[in-house]
């Protein structure tokens, strides 16, 4: 399989290769078929096209993209139309009706490149990432003396909290949150959520890891930072037969040392095996002269499957920042922000045709080889 982690160059030939995949194909059947015999609009085909080309063009808003196409008679012959702002947004609506259409399509566009390669989804990563709304969320007008604001432009919105990155410093932002999982190996989203910043990320674990698994996915390692470290998102990953690597928060059981192997007067005892059957984890004497030279430690936070500060624990954690790269992928090759729409539905139907440019494009580079 080609690689899938660099972008596509964006051009008209890559927009006509887009709308041409099966399963693309499929969409614009499916929508068509939703049309009725009022006033005649642009064609579903020109539509879907104007969609792609707003993704993969990087553009944050309708207007833009409508300009764009206006002017470029290559991307007008290739969609067979110029459509207008308007009509895009008339679209989008139409998409927010038939959302079980657009989840279908992208279904299908994952389960080919899992065919694709078959390995695809057994180590995964999750993570959050900001979506700054397209409002001002601050509580009061003005300044933090002036009276409360009454109405906000994004009600579905919330406060959260994101870190610094290179120039811009980390704090509170109003907004949204991206939840995803990635696959590690090609970095690319296969479920994934959007939620107001203001909900707790650990509630999303679950229904993330169910999606991915009614996708055709079997992950055997999720990959996460410290901020899901809690024993609920142990036992969540582990009744669905996968293997948590979730780094440790600073608990008060961690800084007494209770999360570190045994030890004797022959020095630390060594990992000897993982049985998930009985949801224990094997540890040796390195001398071999302990009563008992080996015991059984249960399962649990501190000791996982896979014990932290193993080499094969580093090894996975590493793979947590494929989750990074993605996010920042999606953001700077398909403007996925700034935002430029406000609500719940629509926010979330940018997220998903945002993914489904990045997804198609992926698919189209494995069938170019």
């Amino acid at each position: 399989m080609a690689s899938v982690t660099v972008s596509l160059p964006h051009d008209a030939a890559q927009v006509a290769a887009l709308l041409d995949l099966p399963e693309i194909k499929q969409l614009i059947a499916d929508l068509d078929e939703t049309r009725w015999t009022g006033r005649p609009g642009y064609p579903v085909r020109t539509m879907v096209g104007a969609v792609l080309i707003k993704a993969v063009y990087a553009l944050p808003t309708w207007t833009r993209t409508a300009r764009l196409i206006a002017e470029h008679a290559a991307l007008r012959e290739v969609i067979g139309g110029a459509p207008s702002h308007w009509a895009c947004y008339r679209f989008t609506a139409k998409l927010r009706l038939h959302e079980a259409m657009l989840t279908a399509c992208i279904a299908r566009v994952l389960a080919s490149l899992h065919d694709a390669n078959p390995e695809m989804g057994q180590t995964v990563a999750i993570d959050g990432s900001d979506m700054p709304a397209y409002a001002n969320g601050h509580k009061h007008v003005g300044n933090k003396n002036g009276p409360l604001r009454e109405k906000f432009a994004d009600p579905d919105a919330g406060w959260g909290h994101r870190s610094s990155i290179s120039t811009r410093k980390g704090g509170a932002y109003y907004g949204y949150k991206l939840h995803a999982v990635v696959d590690a190996a090609t970095e690319l989203p296969l479920a994934w959520t959007v939620r107001a910043a203001n909900e707790p990320e650990q509630g999303e674990v679950a229904g993330l890891l169910d999606t991915l698994a009614g996708r055709g996915f079997a992950p055997r390692v999720v990959v996460m930072d410290k901020g899901y470290d809690g024993e609920p998102m142990y036992e969540t990953c582990e009744s669905r037969g996968i293997r948590p690597v979730i780094a440790l928060k600073e608990t008060a059981a961690v800084k007494a040392g209770e999360h570190k192997p045994p030890s004797c007067e022959h020095g630390e005892w060594t990992f000897a095996g993982a049985d998930a059957k009985r949801g224990a984890t094997k540890w040796r004497c390195p001398a071999g002269e302990c009563p008992p030279k080996s015991m059984w430690i249960k399962a649990s936070r501190l000791h996982p499957l896979i014990p932290h500060g193993t080499e094969r624990w580093k090894s996975l954690y590493k793979k947590r920042t494929s989750v990074e790269r993605g996010f920042g992928r999606l953001k700077t090759d398909y403007a996925l922000v700034p935002l430029r729409v406000r609500r719940l539905p629509r926010v979330t139907l940018h997220g998903s045709l945002t993914i489904l440019a990045q997804l198609a494009s992926a698919l189209l580079l494995t069938r170019d080889t």
